[in-house]
């Protein structure tokens, strides 16, 4: 039903929203992360995703909240050399790509 929130999780969500309140920022980062490598692992070696993929995964309706949070996952998973962050086919910095960015794993 929409606008409700039935307690499911969102595909590649591996938990529920809590019924009573938001997720916490921390959690729902850790839970960013985790998605960006699950879509990641789950396709071919030269594949990338967009962010809103996770945004999507994580936050159900509510993905478009989670797109700042779903790049800045990306960023840190870039700090810690798992993916690189794309535009145009060519590696950027996160945190200085402007527009739409892509995420793939490490070359």
């Amino acid at each position: 039903m929409a606008g409700s929130n039935s307690g499911k999780a969102a595909a590649g969500d591996k938990t529920a929203r809590p019924a009573d309140g938001p997720i916490p920022a921390d959690r729902i980062g850790r839970q960013l992360e985790a998605v960006i490598l699950e879509l990641l692992a789950a396709r071919a070696a030269t594949s990338t995703i967009c962010p809103s993929e996770a945004a999507r995964a994580v936050g159900g309706e509510n993905w478009r909240d989670l797109m700042e949070p779903a790049r800045r996952a990306a960023g840190r998973l870039v700090e810690a050399g798992e993916v690189q962050v794309t535009q145009g086919g060519s590696v950027v910095d996160p945190t200085a790509a402007r527009g739409p960015i892509r995420i793939r794993k490490v070359r």
